[in-house]
């Protein structure tokens, strides 16, 4: 089916930069909405950036104007990149994938690890 293999998390500074990477597995990958999940810990899932099949993107509005989802169809792939990073960043991201049109298709990475010290 759908495997989505995630990399580029690790420890930073607070101020620092961090890139993401999903990489997918499968066919139709232009037919998926990307989005990128953070949990918190001891918090809830919150989607932090979506990217649709066309290239839109949404943010949620404290996340505006630091990070900048994109994606590259020719390698499948979609990248979050995180600049001046905060404490409040921290936590595990996820990217998922929804299909445009499949009612309940989705897919998730496996997490990696963001943490942002102060």
């Amino acid at each position: 089916q759908v495997q989505l293999v995630e990399s580029g998390g690790g420890l930073v500074q607070a101020g620092g930069s961090l890139r993401l990477s999903c990489r997918f597995s499968g066919t139709s990958f232009a037919m998926y909405v990307i989005n990128w999940y953070q949990q918190a810990p001891g918090n809830h899932r919150e989607v932090v950036a979506t990217v649709t099949p066309g290239s839109s993107t949404t943010y949620a509005d404290s996340r505006k104007g630091r990070f900048t989802i994109s994606r590259d169809n020719s390698k499948s792939t979609v990248y979050l990149q995180m600049n001046t990073l905060k404490p409040v960043d921290s936590g595990v991201y996820y990217c998922n994938a929804s299909h445009l049109r499949r009612h309940g298709t989705d897919y998730w990475s496996q997490g990696t690890q963001v943490t942002v010290s102060s």
